[in-house]
């Protein structure tokens, strides 16, 4: 036991020296390649081992031709190891360095090409983890060149938008300062309904920059679904007969008069008043607009139909961005912002907003949790 216990000190004196001798070496050169890191971690672990058998070999006395037998033994594992980790060191390193270069390419358009080739787990995980970052860096990226783009279609619009009821405001100030006018109440009345529209154009503004700002506040409590439909009805009714289209709506059987729903009732009016506009606005007199709830298994649907003949399938997607107003955007009044407000009060309740064409128009459902 005693010779035994010797043996394991000689082996661990020689092993920790060299360990010691590694970790300094190691230390000193830390900032170079990794080729060189790998290399004198090989190294420390075939020179421990070297040193460890050699100082056994030596403490056992073993005879002279025994100790150059165990030494050259010794000596050729040494280097055939040196060797190898050596050459597996730069292998790894290769594949490093192709993930490295593929990594550039997250400057250059978002896009990222995965390194081929045999590489090793880690490698091969941390690549499959920069090739899902990078697909969302993509897709980031050009959320943001449309998000800028409607921004500044937004901005052309609005500019539009507000010139004309200012240029004609601005006349019509000119035209009664000059006293030129007989009819002063016509003129009045005018002025009075220009104000109106910008009016109602800034408050539009105000309720989608506090949508987007996260700043839009909820009251929301238990609302008779009846309730709700009755009252976008009665409020979009006057416009139905002006434009002589016929207004229906309802639930179905299943939505009784007890059905309710938890939304914001000022809130959810002005989001159904919004789309109630609008599908009148675009549905031609002697047509019909409807109004329509009903149940799935966890949320009410209301659903707007008009008769405006349908949106072209490419901007279907479009609909609910902001500024966005179709093809024949100057014909309807407003600066395009309704939608978009319709979308984000529906989403502030947990739920979505969807457009689809239908038989002769389309068909706009917001689906709203229970």
């Amino acid at each position: 036991m005693r010779e035994l216990l010797l043996i394991a000190l000689f082996a661990f004196l020689g092993a920790a020296a060299a360990g010691l001798l590694g970790a300094l070496v190691l230390r000193v050169l830390r900032h170079r390649s990794l080729v060189v890191s790998m290399t004198i971690v090989s190294g420390v672990a075939v020179t421990a081992m070297f040193s460890g058998t050699l100082a056994v070999a030596w403490a056992m006395f073993l005879s002279r031709h025994d100790l150059v037998v165990v030494t050259t033994v010794v000596a050729m594992a040494a280097v055939v190891s040196l060797v190898t980790a050596v050459v597996l060191g730069r292998w790894v390193v290769a594949s490093s360095n192709a993930l490295t270069r593929a990594a550039r390419s997250f400057g250059e358009g978002g896009s990222f090409s995965a390194p081929g080739g045999d590489v090793t787990a880690e490698l091969a995980a941390l690549t499959r983890a920069l090739d899902a970052t990078s697909a969302k860096l993509t897709a980031s990226r050009e959320r943001e060149r449309a998000l800028e783009g409607s921004r500044r279609e937004l901005v052309a619009w609005i500019s539009h938008d507000l010139r004309t009821p200012l240029a004609g405001l601005r006349a019509m100030a000119e035209a009664l300062e000059d006293g030129v006018v007989e009819d002063r109440s016509r003129y009045l009345r005018q002025i009075r309904g220009e104000v109106e529209r910008l009016n109602a154009m800034v408050g539009d503004l105000f309720e989608l920059s506090r949508i987007h700002a996260g700043t839009l506040t909820l009251t929301p409590h238990r609302v008779a679904l009846d309730e709700l439909v009755g009252e976008a009805l009665e409020g979009a009714d006057p416009l139905a007969r002006q434009r002589g289209v016929k207004l229906v709506g309802g639930a179905e059987e299943a939505l009784t008069a007890a059905a309710e729903v938890e939304v914001d009732p000022r809130e959810m009016t002005r989001v159904l008043g919004n789309l109630l506009v609008n599908a009148i606005r675009r549905t031609p007199a002697d047509g019909t607009v409807a109004l329509a709830a009903r149940r799935t298994e966890d949320a009410v649907v209301l659903s707007v139909t008009d008769g405006c003949g349908g949106i072209p399938e490419d901007d279907l997607p479009r609909v609910f961005e902001t500024g966005w107003r179709g093809a024949h955007a100057r014909t309807p009044p407003g600066a395009g912002l309704g939608l978009a407000i319709v979308r984000g009060i529906v989403e502030a309740h947990r739920g979505s907003a969807s457009v689809r064409n239908v038989a002769g128009g389309c068909c706009f459902e917001l689906t709203l949790p229970q």
